[in-house]
């Protein structure tokens, strides 16, 4: 039970994250907020690191490669994205296409039998985005571009998330996420050093960076950590099962926050997104590599 309800708490945390992220892109570039939730973050984990335990050689490429992935691949794309479209629409496209995605590659790779309710859903879900897409408001080319992106942030995840799967069955969770995140922060302050130039250091009041800190604390160093503690008790299956309930809190976050919403059409492609996912991810298989969508 006390492993649900932390799942529970890692997805409230990362639906948060997406209004959260989207107040900072309003206020400085979208490389700058990245590089200050995941360079932050990456402090926090550091600090509570032990450096007694170390890291052998042959898997520094591996982990640095993952933070490329899941960090700065994921991170470009997402605070880009956030810069050009509702975070009400994030919170919809990357929980539920990431773990799609997954599923789809690792059948293709021979990992996963897909099996007619996996190949069902899978259909469904692709209806469900097609759907979501067209319902986009007109004019809302911007806003297309943005969703785009959202789609090129869940591919990243789901990339990193099969690649790590091997290195999760061999060094600690907190290990795996503590250097993968240094090293894609490292590489999204690189990317953001031009563009500190345009921030209007000034106008950052404490608001600004408590959300800051909120958004590396929590939802970057807390739930990265818990969620893939929980794929070691109760196996990815059940823990990528969770990834269902971050739409409700990220849409609840988004209308709260920012006042933002999606269209009625949008809603029922989201709900054919959601029930697709749902069957494709959701089987009695006997391993499964673990699925997901931070925030």
């Amino acid at each position: 039970m006390r492993t649900y309800l932390m799942l529970v708490l890692v997805m409230a945390l990362w639906g948060s994250a997406f209004a959260s992220s989207k107040l900072g892109v309003n206020e400085v570039p979208p490389q700058v907020a990245a590089f200050f939730r995941f360079g932050f973050g990456a402090v926090v984990l550091l600090a509570l690191h032990s450096t007694r335990r170390g890291i052998p050689r042959k898997d520094l490429g591996k982990i640095a490669g993952l933070g490329m992935l899941g960090m700065f691949g994921y991170n470009s794309f997402f605070f880009l994205a956030l810069s050009l479209a509702p975070s009400a629409d994030g919170s919809v496209i990357v929980p539920v296409t990431a773990p799609v995605i997954t599923v789809a590659v690792t059948a293709l790779l021979g990992r996963r039998k897909l099996t007619v309710r996996s190949f069902t859903g899978l259909a469904i879900a692709v209806a469900g985005a097609t759907v979501f897409f067209v319902g986009i408001p007109g004019g809302g080319s911007a806003r297309l571009v943005g969703d785009l992106l959202f789609l090129g942030a869940a591919a990243c995840w789901a990339a990193y998330t099969m690649l790590g799967a091997p290195l999760l069955s061999r060094l600690p969770a907190f290990t795996v996420t503590t250097f993968a995140t240094t090293a894609g922060a490292l590489a999204l302050g690189v990317v953001a050093l031009p563009f500190f130039g345009d921030v209007q250091w000034s106008t950052l009041g404490a608001e600004f960076w408590l959300n800051q800190a909120y958004l590396a604390i929590l939802p970057t160093a807390l739930a990265y950590v818990m969620y893939y503690e929980a794929v070691r008790t109760v196996g990815p299956a059940t823990a990528s099962s969770a990834m269902f309930l971050v739409p409700v809190f990220g849409l609840l976050g988004a209308w709260a926050v920012l006042d933002e919403s999606i269209t009625p059409v949008q809603a029922i492609g989201a709900a054919g997104m959601l029930v697709g996912a749902f069957l494709a991810t959701i089987v009695k298989t006997p391993k499964l590599v673990p699925v997901g969508s931070p925030r």
